[in-house]
């Protein structure tokens, strides 16, 4: 069994210099090729480099000191480089786009469109490709989180009900539209915190930190932001919510709390008029 990892970054020893590259140890997949435009500066024989291992136009092994946008096993929003007979060919960074074929879009995939692929060896060619029906791809195992644990999501789909996110490149879950406070499009990557874990598995999540800590991170947010203001500002505890959404990005709840930790601290002073620094 090979022990290279396709599609994935691989540490490989160089064996060989040549005019139009150096050659790396892959066992018994043989020598791999890295490229001269790829090879470091002092590169030697002996070296072990970090390397992206893909598949040329020929088919074969071939390595990059390139980073691509996805690997193989994790999930992106690619834009379509080209089209053809076959499919779409997405761009994630390398000289070779990716492959999409018919059978693997949702709906026809259009030149200069962004979309969220999964990136997979095909079973039966070996070859790298995508694929947009990304939810053959997420886990059925029940997620195990703690309460306001941060974890990575992407952009995935937007509902009715807010955005649906894949977390941590594996499971599916929910931001709600009535819970955020920032702007959110397809495609981005953000850093959410862990609301629940239903019975069902899934999993809601927000983009503020839990309990104390979305206090204690917004207070010290809420204090550069009196100091940035010249000490003062005209936001006290009977602003509108919808005024302290659109300034800071946060219920008002969590507003109220923070003044009244910095208040604690006698770093502030409250007034009619609104809040000074002391």
């Amino acid at each position: 069994m090979s022990h290279i990892a396709l599609g994935r970054y691989n540490q490989l020893e160089v064996v060989k210099e040549v005019d139009f590259g150096v050659y790396l140890n892959g066992d018994e997949d043989g020598e791999i090729l890295l490229p001269k435009r790829y090879v470091p500066a002092g590169c030697k024989p002996g070296d072990v480099l970090n390397v992206f291992i893909y598949l040329d136009m020929e088919e074969r092994l071939v390595a990059t000191t390139l980073h691509p946008y996805v690997q193989v096993g994790e999930f992106a929003s690619l834009e379509v480089a080209w089209v053809n007979q076959f499919g779409a060919f997405l761009n994630w960074g390398l000289m070779k786009d990716l492959f999409v074929p018919f059978r693997e879009q949702k709906m026809k995939m259009l030149k200069g469109n962004r979309y969220i692929v999964h990136v997979h060896l095909d079973e039966e060619s070996f070859r790298i490709v995508a694929s947009a029906k990304v939810e053959r791809y997420l886990s059925d195992e029940k997620p195990v989180y703690r309460r306001g644990e941060e974890v990575d999501v992407l952009v995935w789909q937007k509902t009715d009900l807010g955005f649906k996110v894949i977390v941590d490149n594996r499971f599916s879950g929910m931001l709600y539209q009535n819970e955020i406070f920032q702007p959110v499009k397809l495609g981005m990557k953000l850093k959410a915190y862990i609301k629940q874990v239903r019975e069902d598995g899934k999993i809601d999540l927000e983009l503020q930190p839990y309990g104390a800590k979305k206090v204690d991170d917004f207070s010290e947010t809420l204090l550069q932001y009196i100091k940035e203001k010249g000490g003062h500002i005209s936001l006290n505890d009977k602003t509108d919510a919808g005024v302290i959404y659109e300034t800071f990005g946060v219920s008002k709840k969590t507003f109220k709390k923070a003044v009244g930790d910095l208040y604690k601290k006698r770093l502030i002073v409250l007034e009619d008029t609104g809040i000074r620094l002391v």
